[in-house]
């Protein structure tokens, strides 16, 4: 990202606007990953109105947004490993964002999720904004308000049992206590009346005459009051006290019977509710992981292609998930191959190969003079070695030849150390098992059999940049970066990135050279060796990997005799290849990919090439 970022915000430098009440607004450069193409691209970014929006840059604002996200529902997560970024997501839709430093990231951080927690959408203070006076617990709970005290989070069943338990205790006590005055009042009443019978009777010995109606005298005030009021029979006598109280007692006593009984039937019934309620929650939880699994497989197909899960150290991606997107993207690769291979040959039919082997295998050509038979001497070779060849990788490319020739053509049939991974007719493919600290080194042989072409047609096409892209499918571009001499470049290219690896880029030197024999019987031998060299012009960058290579392409023709006075023909030659490889690919790719790639590529290019020389050779002269 550019150093010179910017960073506006409008209104004052508080989060909320006094007057308003609503966010700063915020404005700046910041990096945002585009696609594994172009990584990250610097983007003018606007934070305004609960909306994230972004320009291609602050000059081309008038014409519009590239695209924008509603803060509403918004996802904003920092990343783990790297200070300077943070992601935002809206259901399927992400953006990778990256700041200047890690300041600047928490600055944009805490805006936008200003932004929105005042967007409107349940927050509390949105709920005051619109007068709401719903209590968020028994909104949530779904009981009333009336209902909310006596259902508390928390408060089960049995809980609930234990307080009407109490309060029976407490009635008991009460009805007690009640028992007890109304008895002292009964006591009271009956020695009142037991001493009111008393006194009538004494009083009756003294005073015998009554009056004609029956009636007590008047006292001495004329007052017409009874003598004895408290021994009419509607007075004290007439309240039953012991029997009122016995009566209260029997009814609460019912109550509390009642009360007993429904405390019964709900402790029955609690084993049921609380089957109904676990079946109930554990429904809740299988909904819940479902719903998370896929939101987690949505994320997967909507981050497919993000920053994260490409090839790093830590890429979020597994060995499983790396190997079937490389598999998925070589898959795509071959098809389009198929459909531009099908259109060549609609339109250009080359001629067919002449028809008629003279001979089915290698062991059947010979030599116009003998067989062949490998000679000691080969070790000790001679190189084409003109004025005009000198260069200042001279060294280096004599070097790289003679120990190709030494030990590049010795059989591994025997070894152990060599695994056939490949077999298909006269086409094998050996692999040595090599990992250094960490990266699969594994070196790779390949020998094949190819009818009708010379070592030097096979070593002339594949070392000329001319036809490179005839047959070669893996690269992307490449360019020459120096011509050392006639027989020698310097030649730096990129391959087409399969995602999630890594791009991947190589400088190498290639020369081409052939090798003279020492004796009558060694057959007529080229080679092409493709080495990693450093050049000023090309140096590492971030886009690619880096890989280094070792790669020679040996190719020896083989001749068979042709029948009477017949001139040589492509039917009498077999050209015997043998392809090694070393390559470091460099990077983090898991080794099983590594090999999985290699086994299916390698055979896949060597039939390729050979098929494409044989086409282009079919109807020239011989080049020997």
């Amino acid at each position: 990202m550019s150093d010179n970022q910017s960073w506006n915000s409008s209104g004052s430098e508080e989060d909320l606007d006094t007057e308003f009440g609503q966010p700063v607004e915020l404005c700046g450069v910041l990096s945002k990953w585009t696609n594994y193409i172009h990584g990250w691209q610097d983007r003018w970014v606007v934070l305004k109105n609960n909306t994230l929006s972004y320009y291609k840059s602050q000059d081309e604002r008038e014409y519009g947004c590239r695209g924008s996200l509603c803060l509403s529902k918004a996802v904003i997560t920092p990343h783990e490993f790297d200070e300077c970024r943070f992601d935002i997501s809206v259901n399927d839709s992400v953006w990778y964002l990256r700041a200047q430093d890690p300041e600047h990231r928490q600055r944009w951080i805490d805006c936008i999720e200003l932004h929105k927690a005042e967007s409107g959408y349940g927050s509390e203070c949105s709920l005051r904004r619109h007068g709401s006076m719903l209590s968020l617990t028994s909104a949530a709970s779904g009981y009333s308000a009336t209902s909310t005290s006596s259902f508390k989070k928390g408060h089960s069943l049995r809980e609930k049992l234990a307080e009407m338990e109490t309060f029976r205790d407490i009635l008991c006590r009460q009805v007690d206590t009640l028992q007890k005055y109304f008895d002292a009042c009964a006591d009271g009443v009956s020695k009142d009346e037991f001493q009111r019978d008393k006194v009538v009777e004494d009083d009756e010995d003294d005073f015998p005459n009554t009056r004609a109606d029956g009636e007590f005298p008047h006292n001495n005030n004329g007052s017409k009051e009874k003598l004895f009021p408290s021994v009419n029979p509607k007075g004290i006598n007439g309240i039953d006290f012991k029997g009122e109280a016995i009566t209260f007692k029997a009814t609460t006593a019912g109550i509390l019977s009642t009360l007993s009984h429904c405390i019964d039937l709900m402790m029955k019934r609690e084993e049921s509710w609380q089957k109904r309620l676990d079946k109930e929650i554990e429904k809740r939880r299988r909904v819940e992981d479902a719903y998370k699994a896929a939101v987690i497989e949505l994320k997967k197909k909507s981050h497919f292609g993000g920053p994260d899960y490409e090839e790093g150290p830590n890429s979020l991606i597994n060995e499983d998930e790396f190997f079937d997107a490389v598999e998925a993207a070589l898959d795509r690769q071959d098809k389009i191959e198929e459909q531009c291979q099908s259109e060549k040959s609609r339109i250009h039919r080359p001629t067919a190969v002449p028809s008629g082997d003279v001979y089915s295998s290698i062991g059947s050509h010979r030599f116009a003079q003998k067989p062949y038979t490998r000679s000691p001497s080969m070790s000790s070779v001679e190189l084409v070695s003109a004025s005009d060849d000198v260069h200042r990788f001279t060294t280096q490319v004599e070097e790289m030849v003679q120990n190709h020739m030494s030990y590049s053509l010795q059989d591994v049939g025997g070894d152990a150390n060599w695994q056939l991974v490949v077999e298909e007719g006269e086409m094998k493919v050996y692999r040595r098992e090599v990992e250094e600290n960490g990266i699969v080194l594994d070196p790779l042989k390949a020998t094949h059999a190819v009818k009708g072409v010379t070592g030097h047609e096979v070593c002339h096409y594949f070392w000329n940049t001319d036809v490179r892209n005839d047959w070669e499918t893996t690269v992307e571009n490449f360019t020459v970066v120096e011509t050392l001499s006639e027989n020698a470049i310097i030649v730096y290219q990129t391959h087409k990135r399969v995602w999630p690896a890594s791009q991947r880029d190589v400088l190498y030197l290639s020369a081409i050279r052939k090798i003279l024999a020492t004796n009558e019987n060694d057959p007529d031998t080229w080679l092409v060796c493709n080495f990693s060299v450093d050049h000023d012009s090309s140096p590492p960058t971030n886009r690619c990997v880096r890989a280094k290579i070792n790669v020679a392409m040996i190719c020896q023709t083989l001749v068979s005799p042709p029948e009477g006075d017949k001139e040589i023909c492509r039917d009498n030659i077999l050209c015997k290849i043998t392809y090694v490889a070393n390559v470091n690919p460099g990077g983090w790719a898991p080794a099983s990919v590594l090999r999985a790639v290699a086994k299916r590529e390698y055979p896949k290019f060597l039939k390729r090439f050979t098929t494409y020389v044989q086409e282009k050779t079919a109807n020239k002269p011989i080049l020997f």
